[in-house]
């Protein structure tokens, strides 16, 4: 029976432990939690240039941040919304942010429960200024035995699990509507906050993507970057109709993880943001634990696929808590031919021997 527009988050969850006896309730009111969070930044978000959070300048005490990247007031802020929210319930060993350089610990104050929160607060807030739609990701990881038994610290390892071992995983997304898309491995729900009830509403469930499509989304200006399998792909799809995938494709480009997600798992696509040689220093440009896993579990679970273009995303063992990797995600059939373009031999840029040019007058 198809699940009603009736039903709120907090029943969702409900009806999804109702299938497991056993079950405690922890991983509901934990997400709960993240939903508050998300709703509180909802909130923030749409006051656009009306908030006082949303200016350029620096809070004392403001810099950059771990990534390298200049932290704008609301990155502070929104990462400090994620921390508060969620520390006190019992329900966590510690937590990772994008925003933070180690761990956070759960205060002594407050018990630690079983569950690892990894978050994102505020994916793509460079597009705060001209009013883009940003969004905040987050994974839920088991914590290790020793760490509720003893009440010890969480470290940088207790993090580093692959994206396969994800309990659940999710994204907000804050645009025209504010929405949380969820999964707890049993498909993709997505809840539209409805501001009269101050709630997230089930709005769409079993979400699946299509496995074909005629749209991509990467950012072109690293075309001279791309690896060989890359290239060819790209070039392939915009040869159109007359080249070797014989029909035309649409290029998309927002430059927010969650937007383009979110088109994806609405309409199908594929996005590209793959390994390149424009830093070699860097095998890729998305964080692994902040947005590669939660996404590609996401997607993975409405039918989509989340590669390297190497391998499947989820099977990637991390070694560093900040640790950057490509990301190929969407309609099945486009990443897959991805991959297999990888594994392929590439053909040579220089023409045989035998097909030479030739002149009698040739040097």
């Amino acid at each position: 029976m198809p699940l009603t527009g009736r039903w709120t988050l907090t029943r969702y969850l409900i009806e999804q432990r109702r299938r497991y006896p056993g079950a405690s309730g922890e991983l509901n009111a934990l997400l709960l939690d993240v939903s508050l969070a998300c709703k509180a930044l909802a909130r923030i978000v749409s006051r656009g240039a009306l908030g006082s959070a949303l200016g350029n300048a620096l809070p004392a005490g403001g810099s950059i941040n771990v990534q390298g990247e200049v932290q704008k007031p609301l990155d502070v802020l929104s990462n400090e919304i994620f921390v508060r929210m969620n520390e006190w319930s019992g329900h966590l060993g510690g937590m990772a942010s994008e925003e933070m350089e180690t761990p956070s610990q759960i205060p002594a104050t407050y018990p630690r429960g079983k569950y690892l929160l990894v978050f994102d607060p505020l994916d793509g807030s460079s597009n705060i200024d001209v009013n883009v739609a940003v969004g905040s990701i987050f994974s839920i990881l088991r914590a290790p035995a020793d760490v509720l038994e003893s009440g010890r610290d969480v470290v940088e390892a207790d993090f580093l699990q692959p994206g396969a071992a994800q309990v659940a995983a999710g994204y907000a997304i804050y645009g025209p509507a504010a929405q949380f898309v969820l999964t707890v491995g049993d498909g993709v729900a997505v809840f539209t906050l409805d501001p009269d009830l101050g709630e997230f509403v089930l709005t769409q469930s079993n979400v699946q993507i299509p496995a074909d499509t005629q749209e991509f989304a990467i950012n072109s200006s690293n075309a001279r970057f791309w690896e060989p399998p890359i290239k060819r792909y790209v070039d392939e799809c915009l040869a159109g109709k007359p080249g070797p995938r014989g029909k035309d494709f649409n290029m998309r480009w927002i430059a927010s993880m969650v937007a383009e997600a979110h088109r994806i798992l609405m309409r199908g696509g594929v996005f590209l943001y793959p390994r390149d040689s424009k830093d070699p220093s860097r095998p890729g440009r998305l964080r692994l634990l902040y947005e590669a896993n939660p996404v590609g579990f996401l997607m993975e679970q409405a039918g989509g696929r989340a590669s390297t273009g190497r391998q499947p995303m989820l099977g990637v063992q991390p070694h560093e808590l900040h640790q950057r990797i490509g990301l190929v995600f969407g309609s099945r059939n486009e990443v897959e031919r991805i991959e297999r373009y990888h594994r392929e031999p590439v053909a040579s840029e220089t023409p045989a021997p035998l097909f030479a040019p030739r002149s009698l007058f040739r040097d």
